[in-house]
């Protein structure tokens, strides 16, 4: 089983790169951190290793594209956010990949 990766700086705080293995020793979540804040691209698998979640972070806050995903690879959910609030249009779909619906945040 490979293991967590989880650095700090001296202050005890997260910073670099965090890696979460699953049990079955596949890819849990890639994180990025500079002195306790998430910052850069963020990723999460899920145990089959397929990708479940990816966006970025600018100091603590989501900011800009994120999409979700289903197990099966399909497009789950789509949207953008400023600064840790959702913004603009914001999609949603089956596990077909299908849009099912739309959300507009202003």
């Amino acid at each position: 089983m490979k293991e967590n990766i989880t650095p700090k700086n001296k202050e005890g705080q997260h910073h670099g790169l965090w890696e979460w293995y699953h049990s079955n020793g596949k890819l849990e979540s890639k994180e990025y951190f500079i002195n306790g804040n998430a910052v850069g691209l963020w990723e999460r698998y899920f145990s089959n290793g397929q990708l479940s979640t990816k966006g970025n972070y600018i100091n603590d806050y989501r900011h800009g594209l994120w999409e979700w995903y289903h197990t099966n690879g399909q497009p789950s959910l789509k949207g953008n956010y400023i600064n840790g609030n959702k913004d603009g249009y914001w999609e949603y779909y089956n596990s077909n990949g299908k849009l099912e619906t739309k959300e507009y945040f202003i």
